[in-house]
């Protein structure tokens, strides 16, 4: 029969013992990376990128920093094809070239505007392009280089540079369509009909004064539109209704905006956002929907950037199409 004081002794000393055992495996767990089993979760892998930069410079980087691709001339929008090939938007005309930089696709500016804004490979082959100028609008181009549709638009300004910019076509066929003067991302139908507008000059955001000019806007599946703000130094995402349910601005970022254009959404919920006029030091970063920075890039080749396309992450790539 066990003696009573035995007994008492150990319910009082056992789950101390034990307890410290516990106690002195978690902060080795923690401090060594072993303990009982109970050690902290190991240092999460710092995030690495390969990407397509265009603005003054046009390449490809690496994740490792090294360039893989660079092409001549300072480049506005385009997009790394499935075929491997790269579309590239410049001011007087688009382009596809192939990794060995031969031009497989060109389509010229008309003579009757000033400016091109857009490029972008679509579902049916064709290539959407924005002309700016005199006769503002959107242009379906065939693999020959003829125009199958085109659109007028309607950016509210006869300032060829600032009437839009990164036009994207939607899933329902209709095209998205930023107009920075205007204060307003505009849905165009395939026959030209404005079917909805999105306005950036709320007050809420600070009116026309905080120069919220939209340079990217971005359909999420949700409905929901991510939109960069350019002079306004903030990136918003607006739902259906046109309401602000998410904001990045200068002051959540230290500053590190300098007119951001370019924005992409990753597939992980993260953002990304490229300042044009950061011509030295930081040009790209990468924000949590908590609006921490987790990545930023202040490679050489990405000073100045226009827009970009986040390629890979860890070696992974960014899966289907991109939403940028």
């Amino acid at each position: 029969m066990t003696h009573p004081c035995r007994t008492l002794l150990r319910s009082l000393v056992l789950p101390r013992i034990i307890g410290s055992v516990l106690l002195l495996g978690g902060v080795l767990g923690g401090v060594l990376g072993l303990g009982l089993g109970i050690g902290s979760a190991e240092a999460q892998e710092p995030i690495k990128h390969s990407y397509l930069v265009m603005g003054a410079k046009t390449a490809i980087l690496g994740e490792d920093g090294t360039a893989t691709w660079e092409y001549s001339g300072g480049s506005r929008d385009g997009f790394v094809l499935p075929n491997g090939n790269v579309l590239l938007a410049f001011s007087d005309r688009v382009e596809e070239v192939t990794p060995d930089k031969q031009i497989v696709f060109r389509y010229r500016l008309s003579p009757e505007n000033k400016e091109i804004g857009t490029a972008e490979r679509l579902y049916n082959g064709n290539t959407l392009v924005t002309e700016l100028g005199p006769k503002p609008r959107l242009l379906e181009v065939d693999t020959q280089g003829s125009i199958a549709t085109q659109i007028p638009l309607e950016p509210e300004t006869d300032n060829a540079h600032m009437q839009t910019r990164m036009a994207r076509q939607l899933r329902s066929g209709n095209y998205l369509v930023p107009h920075l003067l205007a204060f307003a991302i505009k849905e165009y139908t395939p026959e030209g009909r404005v079917v909805g507008t999105l306005r950036t000059d709320l007050e809420s955001l600070g009116g026309r004064p905080a120069e919220n000019w939209p340079f990217t806007a971005i359909r999420l599946d949700n409905g929901h539109t991510v939109v960069s703000l350019t002079h306004g130094n903030k990136v918003v995402e607006m739902d259906t209704k046109g309401e602000v349910v998410w904001k990045v601005t200068n002051e959540d970022v230290g500053g590190l905006f300098k007119d951001p254009c370019g924005a992409q959404r990753l597939a992980n919920g993260n953002t990304v956002v490229g300042s044009h006029g950061a011509n030295t030091g930081i040009s790209m970063v990468e924000l949590t929907r908590e609006n921490k920075i987790v990545w930023t890039s202040d490679h050489p080749l990405a000073a100045g950037v226009h827009h970009f396309q986040i390629l890979t992450t860890n070696g992974k790539r960014e899966p289907s199409r991109p939403m940028r």
